[in-house]
């Protein structure tokens, strides 16, 4: 097929499509649903794709890419760039010679996030530009632009897409493929690259001069669309409510952002001035109302209600119609559960049985909250178990603080645990601690990734691999176990109970392949042990 006929594309897929097309020499994420795909698509196209431990450590990987004068792309869910926030800030200060182009995917609706943050405000705090796509297509156009704003201003841009744009299918045109810029280089900078105080402060002052003048140029850039229609109601809106506005109210004049940080102030007045009535219509926060209004243009807002989950044509209708009358609740789906021979299930049935206060932490083993194991007590961000469970046996009475055990899965671990072992061993609680950690060999709830404690790549070749035990050992950890709970449950019910009363610190490893992933495990590390190539092996097991 030719490179530049027209494909039906994921949204995660045109990015990575334009990815390789737009040269991007090195990508780099963390896996998170509805981000995921992106690298893992990026990949099969033949571009250099890479998991890292963390969000931090991917943008920090890509900012050094792209001080080489490379293209660099880093991609990951909405509270991931909460992770990567502080090399983020910084960023926008020192800029960066080769394009440096961020994918966040927000979650409205939280079909798999514990919050429904709005990273357009990230994108304002940090003072970097943002483009949001609305399609396949413009995921596939603004990751472009985005590279070609990026090289232009020095700046890094972040392109916001949200679960529908990301998952959703539409035809895609590519274009041919963008001819090379030139081999990657190092130029020395010490007043632009290194952030003391004296070099911040007029780094500070450069990176508002950028942005005044993208906003200039967002006034007629064509990354923001008009759409003429009657005079009694103008619509401003981005992402993918404007696909829903364009169906809801096809009478309507609409103003489509698509840059939507820095916005185009003069263009969204005059647009104003030709309509009686001016409505926002976006997804989540109001994040355009109030920048509007900041501006002195008189807008409408979306009642309250609307604030939360995702927007489509029949809640954009009632929206316009100031329905605020109780929504339709919805149908009722299968709760979800945890597999039925999952290796967590044992666990999680003695945890319970013990009586522990489980400090939980994000993963598929999270589902153990719900009936009938119902065996996890807090459950905050990624990592967040280790910290949490010494803050409760910092404070609880001896008996109670006896009961706590920190649970944490082997890719949450490696995200952001390690730092929590560290703080166990310097401020060690009285009563000792247990970490647990549940070891399937691979990051499950995002679709079988690997991360450093597979010993495996993003293409699931041989890479470094990261022992837990090990790594607990060395730091000074006393009691360090591994065992297979679903195999021998009474013996890890016991090294449990030895443990919660001990003063030791403990690290219990429970290791045990994920089911679904077992049999690709295997064959990768008979693949390995042959010399066959591991993305053979992906590659036939995906079309099964």
């Amino acid at each position: 097929m030719n490179e530049t006929t027209r494909q039906l594309l994921s949204g995660n897929e045109a990015v990575a499509l334009a990815a390789r097309d737009g040269g991007v020499a090195l990508g780099t994420g963390y896996p998170g649903t509805p981000s995921t795909e992106i690298l893992e698509a990026f990949s099969r196209l033949g571009g250099r794709a890479q998991w890292a431990p963390n969000e931090k450590v991917a943008l920090e990987v890509a900012i050094g890419a792209a001080f080489g004068s490379a293209a660099a792309l880093a991609t990951m869910k909405h509270v991931g760039l909460n992770v990567a926030a502080d090399p983020l800030f910084t960023v926008a200060y020192t800029g960066c010679d080769g394009p440096l182009l961020i994918v966040s995917a927000d979650d409205p609706g939280m079909a798999s996030s514990q919050n429904e943050q709005d990273n357009r405000r990230l994108a304002l705090a940090a003072a970097v530009p943002m483009l949001e796509p609305s399609d396949s297509q413009e995921c596939y156009d603004f990751t472009l632009a985005a590279l070609a704003l990026s090289r232009r201003r020095q700046l890094p841009v972040i392109l916001r897409m949200t679960t529908r744009v990301c998952h959703s299918k539409t035809v895609v045109a590519p274009r041919p493929p963008e001819p090379p810029v030139g081999p990657p280089r190092f130029r020395r900078d010490l007043r632009g690259r290194v952030m003391i105080p004296a070099n911040a402060r007029p780094a500070h002052r450069r990176l508002r001069a950028k942005l005044a003048e993208i906003a200039d140029w967002a006034e007629t850039c064509d990354l923001n669309e008009e759409f003429a229609g009657c005079r009694e109601l103008g619509i401003v809106t981005s992402g993918i409510a404007a696909m829903h506005v364009r169906e809801a109210a096809p009478q309507a004049g609409v103003l489509k952002l698509g840059l939507t940080h820095p916005l185009a102030l003069k263009r969204i007045r005059r647009f104003a001035a030709q309509h009686d009535r001016l409505v926002v219509i976006e997804e989540g926060d109001p994040f355009l109302v109030e920048q509007l209004r900041t501006a002195g243009i008189a807008v409408e807002d979306k009642p309250a209600m609307y604030r939360f989950g995702e927007l489509n044509v029949a809640r954009v209708r009632r929206i316009l119609a100031g329905d605020i009358s109780p929504e339709p609740a919805p149908r009722p789906g299968k709760p979800p559960a945890l597999c039925t021979s999952c290796p967590h299930r044992a666990t999680f049935q003695v945890l319970r049985d013990l009586n522990c206060i489980v400090a939980g932490d994000i993963g598929c083993y999270s589902l153990a909250v719900l009936p009938p194991l119902e065996a996890m007590d807090s459950l905050v961000c990624m990592g967040a178990s280790i910290g949490v469970g010494l803050g409760l046996r910092h404070v609880l009475p001896v008996a109670e603080a006896r009961r706590v055990v920190s649970v944490i899965g082997d890719s949450t671990f490696v995200h952001s645990g390690i730092t929590g072992l560290v703080e166990m061993v310097y401020n060690r609680p009285t009563t000792g601690h247990v970490v647990l950690i549940l070891d399937n060999s691979t990051t499950a709830m995002t679709g079988l990734q690997e991360h450093p404690g597979t010993g495996r790549s993003l293409d699931h070749q041989p890479a470094g691999k990261i022992v837990f035990e090990d790594l607990a050992r060395a730091l000074g950890i006393e009691n360090v176990v591994v065992i297979d709970p679903s195999r021998d449950t009474e013996r890890f019910r016991q090294i449990l109970k030895d443990a919660l009363e001990s003063d030791e610190l403990a690290l219990i490893v429970a290791r045990r392949p994920c089911l679904l992933a077992a049999g690709k495990i295997k064959q990768y590390e008979e693949a390995a042990r042959t010399g066959e190539s591991c993305s053979t092996v992906s590659a036939e097991w995906g079309k099964r």
